[in-house]
């Protein structure tokens, strides 16, 4: 069974845990107040059930069902439904797992549809019970506080990403060779970390421009501008973040570039080396040579001073040649 708490509140207090959906339904028309549904990957049939008692839209209760929704908020006459992106920070692997939270709103009734292990609707049911006069004002309070919890769970992910930004300038400078990696892993976090809360400022808007024909409190429409005010500081922040990881991704690789250039002087200045250095010594290789091919009529061959005079030339013109290229800076 998906589901994972069923109650109606009455006056803001929970005054009845139906064991399933048919007597949530029986206790609501009975009693009246509001019913909270809180649902963990339901089957298509359990969303049928829901779906033809509360009326929700067929293409709602489809991208409830299949998930994979990008944040968004649409009304289909009096039934609200918003996609939210929760997220958390995960220390282990230095990474942000995401989930999803879908959430009906009417007249009377809330549905919440999770399809990923997190704590946060739960926390804000806990919550909530523990203020009856805030919950008394109804599911527009219980979606205000949905999402206020969401965005406050974003502090953490905020935290671990610029930690993780602050270890890679250290990297950086280091020379390690992974960092190009990081880069990309952590901006790719970001990108999808962006896509979750850009979104959030127009569904507020859209929120707030229902504030007088839903007859919306003055409590929560304060509760809304909070989370509203958040949200543009969590997307400043998060739009920081990508452009200090494309001036690091600029700056590893003009860095790579360096260190490839230092690389390829200090192996040119070693072919100089070795090339002056064959030079040199091929030059009294060659007169030994050509003193040494033994014919009969060579320059000086029978003077007493010719094997001297050959090996001072050797010895000439190497040092001529070491002087050139020592005079280059070769040597």
């Amino acid at each position: 069974m998906t589901i994972i708490d069923n109650a109606v509140y009455v006056d803001g207090v929970r005054s009845a845990e139906p064991q399933n959906l048919e007597q949530t339904f029986e206790t609501l028309s009975q009693y009246g107040g509001m019913a909270w549904i809180g649902l963990y990957r339901p089957t298509e049939d359990e969303m049928a059930a829901v779906a033809a008692e509360f009326g929700l839209h067929s293409l709602a209760v489809e991208d409830a069902i299949s998930a994979h929704q990008r944040p968004k908020l649409e009304r289909y006459d009096d039934v609200l439904f918003t996609v939210l992106r929760p997220a958390r920070y995960l220390d282990a692997t230095e990474t942000v797992e995401f989930g999803e939270l879908h959430v009906f709103t009417g007249r009377n009734f809330v549905v919440t549809v999770r399809h990923a292990e997190t704590g946060g609707v739960a926390q804000v049911r806990r919550k909530m019970e523990r203020h009856p006069d805030l919950l008394c004002h109804g599911p527009e309070a219980v979606l205000y506080a949905l999402m206020d919890q969401v965005v406050d769970d974003y502090q953490p992910v905020v935290a671990g990403l610029e930690n993780d930004i602050d270890e890679i300038e250290d990297q950086l400078f280091s020379g390690d060779s992974t960092v190009s990696r990081r880069i990309y892993e952590l901006a790719r976090e970001v990108i999808q970390f962006q896509r979750a809360i850009h979104p959030l400022p127009a569904m507020v808007q859209l929120l707030r421009r229902g504030f007088e024909k839903y007859e919306v409190k003055p409590e929560l429409q304060h509760n809304l501008r909070d989370v509203e005010d958040h949200v543009e500081r969590l997307i400043s922040r998060a739009d920081s973040f990508r452009d200090l990881l494309q001036n690091a991704l600029t700056l590893d690789g003009t860095l790579t570039a360096n260190r490839q250039n230092e690389a390829s002087a200090k192996q040119n200045e070693q072919v100089k080396k070795i090339s002056s250095w064959a030079a040199i010594f091929f030059a009294p290789s060659f007169v030994a040579g050509v003193y040494g091919m033994n014919f009969d009529r060579m320059p000086e061959l029978q003077w007493s001073f010719g094997y001297p005079m050959a090996i001072g030339l050797m010895a000439a013109t190497a040092a001529l040649m070491y002087g050139i290229f020592k005079k280059k800076g070769w040597l």
